[in-house]
């Protein structure tokens, strides 16, 4: 575990990172509120899925996203791993600034594929009230292309969340959605993420009671981050919110190859996405 240290609109936040899982947010901790949910998750049955979820933020992919799906072009029934390869890997080396406000990695994942990638990581703390900014880079370091697939599930637990808790991005429609969306104990949705005068698009848990009636702020680039998904579960113990900015839309990869949008990264190329997030 690292730590990487920050303060803005006057408060002082706390990364707790994960080492064995690619540099993986475990904790985010602002005023000494963790908003992670901790034990309060549903489980698939998958260990590294289980130890992600109860983080802040895990990523998914590089190669593959969601629920496990067979890989193309064999045979023999391997599938992809729910959620991609990345989870749970360790990272290869890391790097923290003195005043402990960056933090870089390096990360190589064997991908179900066959394929092999380098996910070089930036972590940094913003002035400004900017917060806290993501920036990743994968790197096609085998021998074979492969289509990259990314996800970031920031997990926050239903216990900082009130009635008067709304998801606010234009990306949703009417610009505001009650964070209880959808029907019975679980629900998600994804919708084509609206950006700005940029290409970054923004969504907020606004009025979280359990952070004083602040809101968490997400912003993401959608040049390789197009879609805004976003998933609740308050079934039995489990009792979370996540949102989460997806590089493709819910579907089969078959489908998804079929409209070409699973485009190829060839040996030696590379792919960047971005993401920011503080509370305000």
């Amino acid at each position: 575990m690292e730590t990487i240290l920050s303060a803005y609109h006057g408060r002082e936040s706390h990364l707790l990172f994960d080492r064995s899982s690619a540099l993986d947010i475990a904790a985010f901790l602002t005023d000494g509120i963790d908003l992670s949910p901790g034990a309060a998750i549903p489980s698939d049955g998958d260990p590294r899925i289980d130890r992600a979820l109860a983080g802040f933020l895990f990523t998914c992919g590089p190669d593959h996203i969601r629920h496990p799906e067979p890989v193309a072009g064999r045979d023999d029934q391997v599938c992809y791993p729910l959620h991609g390869s990345l989870a749970g890997t360790a990272v290869s080396w890391t790097e923290m600034s003195a005043d402990g406000l960056r933090c870089s990695a390096l990360t190589e994942v064997d991908l179900a594929c066959g394929g092999r990638a380098a996910i070089e990581r930036v972590w940094q703390v913003h002035g400004n009230g900017r917060g806290v900014m993501l920036k990743d880079r994968v790197v096609n370091i085998g021998a074979s292309a492969f289509a990259p697939m990314m996800m970031y599930h920031m997990n926050i637990g239903g216990r900082l969340l009130g009635d008067e808790t709304r998801i606010d991005s234009a990306s949703v429609e009417g610009g505001s959605l009650a964070w209880r969306f959808g029907e019975g104990e679980s629900a998600h949705f994804c919708r084509t993420a609206v950006a700005g005068e940029d290409p970054w698009a923004e969504v907020s848990l606004s009025s979280l009671p359990g952070l004083q009636g602040r809101a968490l702020h997400v912003r993401f680039l959608t040049d390789t981050l197009p879609f805004l998904q976003m998933w609740r579960c308050q079934r039995g113990g489990a009792n979370v919110v996540s949102i989460e900015p997806a590089s493709h839309r819910i579907a089969k990869r078959v489908e998804l190859s079929a409209a070409g949008e699973l485009d190829l990264l060839e040996p030696g190329q590379l792919r960047d996405y971005a993401l920011a997030f503080g509370v305000v």
